[in-house]
């Protein structure tokens, strides 16, 4: 063999080695790769986190400064009625002899 062809071998043996290390080395291409992509998964993430944040602190001023909204809140989920206001409770035939007595819900004062 000649000495050209020796010399042109371990360079490109060399020269496989080091693109080898390069990609699966400990901080390789494969490395900056999937860290890359774990990067944007935690943008997305923050992303949806600032909505979700943007969306409770509309809701905390809407809590603060409107009184209907307030007042739908306590309707909703405390089920509140006016004074004079009838709650109607319907249930299936076979639930009226094992239905518990309902408590009277609590009256909100406009």
């Amino acid at each position: 063999m000649s000495r050209m062809f020796k010399i042109s071998l371990l360079c490109l043996v060399l020269l496989g080695l080091l693109a080898s290390w390069l990609a699966f080395g400990d901080r390789g291409l494969i490395y900056v790769y999937n860290k890359d992509k774990e990067r944007e998964q935690y943008l997305a993430k923050i992303e949806e986190l600032k909505k979700a944040n943007q969306e409770l602190m509309d809701e905390i001023d809407r809590l603060k400064n409107d009184n209907d909204y307030i007042e739908e809140t306590a309707r909703k989920e405390l089920g509140m009625v006016r004074d004079g206001e009838v709650i109607y409770m319907f249930t299936g035939e076979n639930n009226e002899i094992d239905a518990p007595e309902q408590e009277t819900a609590p009256r909100v004062n406009r």
